[in-house]
């Protein structure tokens, strides 16, 4: 009857640390969101005005882009919650009358381990189905709100307009070298005047240049066809417009960056940069967990009276040096050409080192 009512007391503290410990991240992640956010919109402010670059778009631009600049900065926002929730149960002396109560450091720990799954199926969810959607579309109206061009992706391939012709393109090597390109041209009462596919289209820094083309033009009632094995492409489609479909890794979810980087080897090509984007992918979600271990011993091992400022500056400080380590570790894992794998988990191993170290000293 004792054993029962004393689990059932470490289930309710467990559950009253996880509910805290959520509920500080989450707050902690808006304001972590709503700082970088303002930046993001004094920086797209500068472009104001360019094009139908407008208020309108800007907004609609900073909120595309926020789940996936909320993705890379969850670990940060759980370390920074779990340093405020604990702190201010160390201050309040809750931890302490916990520890009086029987309860372990262990029960703690796990406590806080349960509120980081939460967390960590959140981020997920929001890195796999929706970060990466939005991103593309949050790149998509601002560069053809930009360029005074209408342009959307559908199963087809990419369709734009470019003044009376219709242009679709289904392959994209990069953002001056396309394959299998339509161009439809319209007449002023959207009558078809002719019907053009090219194998290839490059750009020499000037202008475009079609290769292998069939040319259907419709005049009288009647069509007449021809091909060409090279041709000037007089267009105002933009590279930079095109950049945005070219693959990047921020807008693609795990399961995409591995069939890119399968796609990527299977034609000879080097896939490292997309490797190292899809390993950092997989544990950013666990660096998470890792970050909330170490909020643990700065909580445990400070003097209660310590004001919840100077932990939440303590949490601010370690979560800022947690993801610059890990950015520039990344990038210099690329330039090295260090195995993506290792470049992925160096960082958040060192930090689980680091809050190991620290939970063993409190023990």
């Amino acid at each position: 009857m004792v054993f029962s009512r004393i689990v059932k007391i470490l289930i309710l503290l467990n559950r009253y640390i996880a509910k805290e410990v959520i509920k500080s991240s989450l707050i902690a992640l808006i304001v972590l969101l709503t700082l970088v956010n303002f930046f993001t919109l004094t920086d797209e402010l500068g472009d104001l005005g360019q094009g139908n670059y407008g208020l309108f778009e800007i907004f609609q631009y900073v909120a595309l882009v926020s789940p996936r600049v909320g993705y890379d900065l969850m670990p940060a926002a759980a370390l920074l919650g779990s340093v405020f929730s604990l702190g201010a149960m160390a201050s309040n002396r809750e931890l302490i009358a916990m520890r009086s109560a029987g309860v372990s450091l262990l029960q703690i720990i796990l406590g806080v381990l349960r509120a980081g799954l939460v967390l960590l199926v959140i981020t997920v969810t929001i890195g796999e189905l929706l970060a990466p959607v939005s991103e593309r579309y949050a790149q998509v109206l601002r560069a053809t709100s930009q360029t005074e061009k209408v342009a959307s992706f559908t199963q087809y391939g990419f369709w734009i307009r470019d003044g009376n012709k219709f242009i679709n393109i289904r392959q994209f090597n990069k953002s001056d070298e396309l394959g299998d390109i339509n161009i439809f041209e319209l007449d002023g009462e959207q009558h078809l005047l002719s019907a053009i596919h090219a194998d290839r289209a490059i750009y020499d820094g000037r202008e475009w240049s079609l290769e292998s083309i069939d040319q259907t033009t419709f005049e009288d009632n009647k069509f007449v066809a021809k091909s060409v094995t090279q041709a000037t492409w007089e267009s105002m489609l933009d590279p930079g417009l095109l950049s945005i479909v070219v693959v990047k890794p921020e807008n693609l979810s795990i399961v995409e960056l591995n069939r890119y980087v399968q796609f990527l080897r299977a034609n000879g090509q080097n896939p490292r940069v997309f490797e190292a984007a899809m390993w950092r992918r997989i544990f950013n979600p666990v660096a998470i967990l890792v970050m909330m271990m170490v909020a643990v011993p700065f909580v445990m091992t400070g003097n209660r009276t310590v004001a919840v400022g100077q932990r939440i500056v303590i949490g601010v400080i370690v979560g800022l040096a947690f993801l610059l380590f890990d950015r520039i570790f990344g990038h210099m894992g690329i330039v090295y050409n260090l195995n993506p794998l290792f470049a992925a988990v160096f960082p958040v191993s060192l930090f689980l080192i680091v809050a190991i170290i620290g939970i063993q000293r409190v023990r």
